[in-house]
């Protein structure tokens, strides 16, 4: 090994070349042992930049360059050896074979995952009570998912979940809210013909019930796991409870989808449609609706921060599209989801927002930077 301020001598190596498929790459030492032992993968379409995604964390991939020239010299047989002249005519130099000089090294910078790409493609086809009608488009296996989607494994698991889509005959699907719907009505009705409590719901009971009444044993698990939770395990089947919000949520996306209702007869039939056990509350639908004056009239519309885009520039350009300008209070909830490493819910704020305040007192409020 020689010393850092000593020198060598350099020549081209015999097969001296631009060797395109030798790259640097610049990794944290947090890294090291996963790119190591091959516990990474590089995901991305032809068409689009690649990331590097660990079990847990998606990064990007990006060449930097470097004002210095790197020589790159094989790892064996990488010198030869020739004597030198005078009175230590007999000592060996090494010459150091150069097969490449890199003009600068691959750099990781960790990314949120993509995961808007997984909920288009998913929602191509959903899953409905006629799956004759939907059997025409494409379907995706876990190992279709993890070809198309830059996102780690455990991301992309994530993504699923949030998206509410359950994997059956091998395929993850979402399945229509139309028919999540009948489900989930079923479930109510059949929870006051059997006296079940919303809160301490027998799964052997709930399923074998549903399943007599037309819907498969898997949508009966995945309406409860939308939901529900369950609560107590047991060999025979745990027990579940009903999630007050997601219940009350799914009613109120129901009644907006065909568009803006008056506060009032909005409210009315919400309340009409909800279980007696359940105590529903106007905050529950925090960041999935939007209140309006017109005029002495306070409409409601459907506004839901799932419905979304995951990038931090196409939801903030929607979000403005809605309002020119946000009071806080509205705005957070439709941000505080937004996953961006290294930066704070503050500092996005900063990049792509104004921020006013009509008096000390006043609320802040936002508009388009």
């Amino acid at each position: 090994m020689e010393k850092p301020t000593s020198s060598v001598s350099i020549q081209y190596h015999p097969f001296f070349g631009p060797h395109d498929d030798l790259v640097l790459l610049e990794l944290d030492e947090k890294l090291l042992s996963d790119v190591l032992y091959q516990r990474v993968t590089l995901r991305g379409q032809p068409d689009e930049d690649a990331v590097l995604c660990t079990k847990s964390k998606t990064y990007s991939v990006k060449f930097v360059g470097t004002s210095n020239s790197v020589f790159l010299i094989p790892p064996a047989d990488y010198s030869t050896l020739h004597e030198s002249g005078g009175e230590n005519y007999n000592q060996q130099v090494p010459t150091a074979s150069v097969i490449k000089v890199a003009p600068g090294n691959m750099e990781l910078v960790e990314v949120a995952p993509r995961l808007d790409k997984l909920k288009s493609i998913l929602s191509e086809n959903l899953y409905s009570s006629d799956e004759a009608s939907t059997a025409m488009g494409d379907l995706y296996k876990w190992d279709d998912l993890i070809n198309k989607v830059q996102a780690s494994d455990d991301e992309l698991k994530a993504g699923l979940q949030a998206l509410s889509a359950v994997e059956i005959d091998g395929y993850w699907r979402i399945v229509h809210e139309k028919y999540m719907d009948v489900i989930l009505r079923m479930l109510l009705h059949n929870s006051v013909l059997n006296d079940w409590s919303l809160d301490s719901l027998v799964e052997d009971k709930v399923v074998n019930v549903l399943e007599s009444d037309g819907f498969p044993r898997k949508l009966v698990y995945h309406c409860l796991n939308v939901y529900g939770s369950r609560v107590e395990e047991a060999m025979d089947g745990g027990v579940w409870r009903l999630d007050a919000r997601r219940v009350c949520v799914h009613f109120a996306r129901g009644i907006l989808r065909e568009g803006k209702r008056k506060m009032e007869s909005f409210m009315e039939e919400w309340l009409r449609m909800i279980p007696e056990e359940m105590q529903p509350s106007f905050d529950m639908l925090e960041g999935e609706v939007l209140t309006e004056k017109l005029g002495v009239e306070t409409w409601v519309r459907a506004l839901s921060v799932s419905s979304l885009p995951t990038t931090p520039a196409d939801r903030f350009s929607i979000l403005f599209k809605e309002r020119a300008k946000w009071e806080w209070k509205d705005l957070e909830p439709y941000i505080r989801d937004l996953n961006v490493p290294g930066l704070s819910s503050e500092a996005l704020l900063l990049k792509y927002t104004r921020r006013s305040q009509p008096s000390i007192d006043a609320e802040p409020v936002f508009s388009a930077r």
